[in-house]
């Protein structure tokens, strides 16, 4: 049986019982992948929202757009963004700009997940990228943050590397959807990249990241696969061993003799 998409009101009934997974997908392949695998949320890419096959390879997934708020500009142009988004299918918007443009979408029934704690965008503002949270005045300026989003209306908030057990205070405390990189149990879902999980991230690895599999060693073979066969085709090619009688279409011999007699002739013409 199909599973069902999930509602706002779900994830609000689900909230502080269960633990759901979230991965940020970047193509189709991986959206399809993560359908196939029973994930519940997906941040994506808004172009990946827009394209044509989105729903088909991934019917059930609660589906995220989001940019950093540089990328998508004032809150007018975040709310045009976000009714578009939501003509498209998506479930929830991600907004890493201010309260105030966070409840414009919201005052128009967009629903809209923040983010605190380390906000990549944002991070000069808490010391670069570092956990957030480890004293007792930043982590109530965290709840303060969230307590804001609240205020503004949205539906839930990323909370990003902040120790678990501030987390898991904040989450008990907020009736936002909260969502864990890095943060630990205490929250609603747990969120990594695909591209960590699938191992093709070959720079710094963020300590929250788990590898399931190797895909830069799978890219490197392939790579060398791709060198080793061009190389063969040009060796194939200057050999003339390329192409062979089975690469080509050759006319019959009567057809062949007509056409290099009137041939010559043409030329003598």
């Amino acid at each position: 049986m199909p599973r069902k998409r999930p509602t706002i009101a779900d994830l609000r009934t689900i909230k502080g019982k269960r633990q759901l997974t979230m991965l940020r997908v970047m193509t189709l392949e991986e959206a399809e992948a993560a359908e196939r695998a029973g994930i519940d949320i997906v941040s994506i890419p808004p172009d990946l929202l827009l394209h044509p096959e989105y729903r088909d390879a991934a019917p059930s997934l609660f589906s995220m757009p989001g940019d950093n708020f540089y990328e998508i500009g004032t809150s007018d142009d975040f709310l045009r963004w976000s009714f578009r988004m939501y003509k498209a299918g998506a479930d929830a918007v991600y907004c890493s700009a201010s309260f105030a443009t966070v409840k414009r979408m919201a005052d128009e029934a967009i629903p809209v997940i923040g983010h605190v704690g380390l906000i990549p965008s944002r991070a000069t503002w808490t010391g670069g990228f570092k956990a957030v949270g480890k004293t007792a005045a930043s982590a109530l300026e965290l709840m303060e943050a969230v307590r804001n989003y609240e205020k503004a209306g949205a539906f839930g908030a990323e909370i990003e590397v902040v120790p678990v057990e501030v987390a898991k205070a904040i989450s008990e405390r907020t009736s936002l959807f909260m969502i864990s990189m890095g943060a630990g149990t205490g929250c609603d879902a747990q969120y990594l990249f695909a591209e960590d999980i699938l191992g093709q991230n070959r720079g710094h690895m963020p300590r929250h990241s788990k590898v399931y599999r190797n895909f830069a060693a799978e890219f490197d073979r392939l790579q060398q696969e791709r060198i080793a066969a061009f190389t063969e085709f040009r060796e194939d090619v200057e050999s003339l061993a390329y192409p062979e009688d089975r690469h080509v279409v050759k006319m019959e011999p009567e057809e062949l003799e007509r056409f290099m007699a009137q041939l010559d002739a043409k030329l003598t013409d």
